[in-house]
């Protein structure tokens, strides 16, 4: 049923649960998981001389975060590739799927004080995500 699975991944602590999730499905329906982090440096700072570098520095973390991710997974047998994008995450994550032609997406939610209740509960990007993909959301506490 699932071939294909996005997995939102920001190399937190909470994020191993959904990494633990994705793995699962993954070996349940022999599907590929595509690790997918987004970042984006902020602006504030493109005045400055060093700023290239500050970008590269983002850039190169982003990519250890998901290749620990990656590594991990094809440790444990599962088909996984990483794809790090720039930009807000609910973006760069639903492009992700359009372009990996995923069947599912994994995720974590935050508990975030916020005035909309759903957010509360499962945080805004993935609220987002829920609201704008089109194909099943697997959101892990």
């Amino acid at each position: 049923m699932f071939k294909t699975i996005i997995m939102a991944y920001d190399g937190s602590a909470g994020s191993e649960r959904v990494l633990l999730y994705a793995e699962h499905v993954a070996r349940t329906e022999n599907a590929e998981i595509i690790v997918v982090h987004a970042y984006e440096a902020p602006k504030v700072y493109e005045w400055t001389e060093s700023y290239d570098a500050f970008v590269k520095g983002y850039e190169r973390i982003a990519n250890e975060v998901t290749d620990d991710a990656v590594q991990a997974l094809r440790g444990d047998g599962v088909n996984a590739m990483s794809d790090v994008r720039v930009g807000p995450p609910v973006r760069a994550i639903l492009e992700a799927v359009g372009f990996h032609q995923a069947d599912m997406i994994v995720m974590g939610g935050r508990a975030q004080k916020r005035d909309n209740v759903t957010e509360a509960l499962l945080g805004s990007v993935s609220t987002a995500v829920l609201r704008y993909a089109n194909c099943p959301v697997l959101v892990v506490p």
